[in-house]
């Protein structure tokens, strides 16, 4: 008797073993986009999720919960279940710069509290002036500022963003001084742009193009390693004159810390697939979200612990609190 329930025993328990082994994902997967539908996150996040559900097989539900810079939506996530049914997509702003906005007010740690999945895109900063500031190239703009310290005025879309960080490091670079004008968003920025209210901007490609295009403002330089498909006749930074000059946004997955390895990296390849499909791949460039193309989990966590180590100091510097 005894020696046959030994027998059975293993029996009774392989259904409950091949659950527990039950390749992930087993039910629907959701994806926090910690900003208000309609921004680029969001619209890059909905362009890539069909792909990521086509590769795992099951439905991807994007969330969009905003709020406090995006520190709302990625404590959540932060705080939410380590078993992969829930990720957020981050950005230089939630996972970077709020470290310096918030200090020991910020509810999570970018690094303890999350799992660094996969970058997806890097967004451009741009330099724009109005014509009637009278310079035509950035190098006439640095000139300008380092002979009239503290008498120009520049503009963005809110203090402590990457547009207003990329704005210090400029200045910082040059050896100059501004004094920044925060909006509320970027709309009101550029009315006031296109006013002549405010001569200088830091902002998207995307927003600044078309005015560009159409004389009502000219832009003088991409902050990345390459053109933007959206102005291609305006130069980047090094070929205007400042080499080692960047300032962008980027966007990337995370998950809850603690989530097995296993998912991490299956999603990885998941969104991988998903950048790297040449449809998605060319819409995202014509909405200058250039995608990120390589990345590793362990890739993009270092890339993080570069953007600590290089961003916060200069938000600390800027003066810039969250609201």
């Amino acid at each position: 008797m005894h020696r046959r329930s030994a027998l059975l025993l293993p029996a009774l328990l392989l259904p409950g073993v091949a659950r527990a082994q039950a390749p992930w994902p087993t039910r629907p997967v959701r994806i926090v986009v910690p900003f208000a539908a309609g921004g680029s996150t969001d619209v890059s996040t909905r362009l890539l999720a069909p792909r990521i559900q086509q590769v795992l097989g099951q439905p991807v539900v994007i969330e969009n919960r905003g709020g406090a810079g995006g520190t709302i939506g990625s404590d959540s996530v932060a705080k939410s279940p380590q078993d992969g049914s829930v990720f957020v997509m981050g950005t230089i702003s939630t996972h970077v710069l709020a470290v310096g906005l918030y200090g020991a007010r910020l509810p999570y740690d970018p690094e303890r509290d999350f799992v660094a999945v996969a970058p997806t895109v890097m967004v451009p900063i741009c330099i724009t002036v109005h014509p009637s500031l009278g310079v035509t190239d950035l190098r006439g703009l640095v000139a300008l500022l380092k002979a009239n310290p503290g008498k120009y005025a520049y503009g963005t879309g809110g203090a402590g963003g990457s547009a207003h960080i990329g704005a210090v490091a400029f200045l910082n670079a040059i050896g100059a001084e501004a004094t920044h004008v925060p909006y509320r968003g970027s709309a009101p920025m550029l009315t006031d742009m296109l006013a002549g209210q405010v001569s200088i901007c830091f902002d998207t490609p995307a927003l600044i193009a078309p005015h560009h295009a159409g004389g009502r403002l000219r832009c003088l330089a991409v902050a990345t390693d390459a053109r933007s498909p959206l102005m291609p006749d305006v130069p980047t930074a090094a070929e205007a004159g400042l080499p080692g000059y960047k300032a962008y946004s980027w966007f990337g997955l995370f998950a809850p810390a603690g989530t097995p390895a296993a998912i991490v990296t299956r999603m990885n390849e998941a969104v991988r697939a998903a950048v790297m499909e040449p449809g998605n791949r060319a819409r995202l460039v014509e909405q200058d979200l250039p995608p990120i193309l390589e990345g590793s989990p362990a890739e993009f966590a270092a890339f993080l612990r570069r953007e600590l180590a290089e961003w916060v100091p200069l938000v600390r510097a800027s003066g810039a609190t969250a609201d």
